[in-house]
């Protein structure tokens, strides 16, 4: 535990901080990869990426010392997928299958990918499959890995879903509930807290309808340059914050 911020009560249980519960659903937007392989000169922007997503594994840890039970990592969006250079996606698919090879040999966390893997080269859409399929079993932390997602294409394709089956059926009554057993985090609770690295104050989408009541946080920091002290500092902040949900 890093001494400068000791935000958990060492005779509490480890779900329990100094103020309050943390986060039961974690979501992180990790950005800036390619602004910090600029500002180190780096000749390759793809190195951001590689460098930040090789601490994945660390982070989850971290996440898993806390206590947190689900953690939901925005990797690449559709956005990505559809506007970046071919040559720069390359290198990032190589990126993303690296790393999630490494989270399934380290049979540590159940690994479930969400967003569109049709949109993704089918070597990385394999590797996602066989990481839900090989980790399925796995009691530990549940982390959704968010490939090639948007929040905009996973609501509307639970539409899409839903109208489906009222077109097919005719007496579906469309409600809340059946509209969030069609998104791709069915099952699971809204995050409570999303992180997003670099200093951009924005969710760009990410899970519209999961995000309605989470609380953010911006963090100044690109995410190569995330450190545990950050996340620590992240979930203090979560910790004191009243979440009265509307009421």
């Amino acid at each position: 535990m890093d001494a400068t911020i000791s935000i958990f009560d060492q005779n509490r249980p480890p779900e329990h901080s100094a103020h309050g519960e943390v986060p039961h659903h974690l979501a992180i937007i990790l950005d800036g990869n390619r602004r910090w392989a600029r500002a180190q000169k780096l000749a390759d922007v793809s190195e951001g990426h590689r460098i930040g997503f090789d601490k994945i594994p660390d982070v989850l840890s971290w996440c898993e010392d806390l206590g947190i039970r689900v953690v939901t990592l925005w990797m690449l969006s559709t956005d990505n997928v559809r506007n970046r250079p071919s040559k720069e996606l390359a290198a990032l698919y190589e990126i993303d299958e690296n790393v999630v090879r490494r989270l399934v040999d380290g049979k540590r966390f159940k690994l479930n990918p969400i967003g569109s893997l049709k949109l993704l080269p089918d070597r990385l859409a394999t590797v996602l499959r066989d990481a839900a399929q090989k980790t399925r079993d796995v009691s530990g932390m549940l982390v959704n890995l968010a490939i090639a997602y948007g929040g905009r294409e996973d609501l509307l394709e639970a539409i899409q879903s839903v109208i489906a089956d009222v077109v097919a059926s005719g007496d579906i009554e469309i409600t809340e509930e059946l509209l969030t057993a069609r998104l791709s985090t069915a099952g699971q609770p809204n995050p409570d807290l999303i992180i997003r690295t670099s200093g951009e104050c924005r969710t760009s989408g990410f899970m519209l309808w999961q995000a309605a009541l989470s609380e953010l946080y911006f963090c100044d920091c690109h995410w190569p340059d995330f450190t545990r002290t950050h996340l620590l500092q992240a979930v203090q902040a979560y910790s004191v914050r009243d979440r009265r949900f509307g009421c």
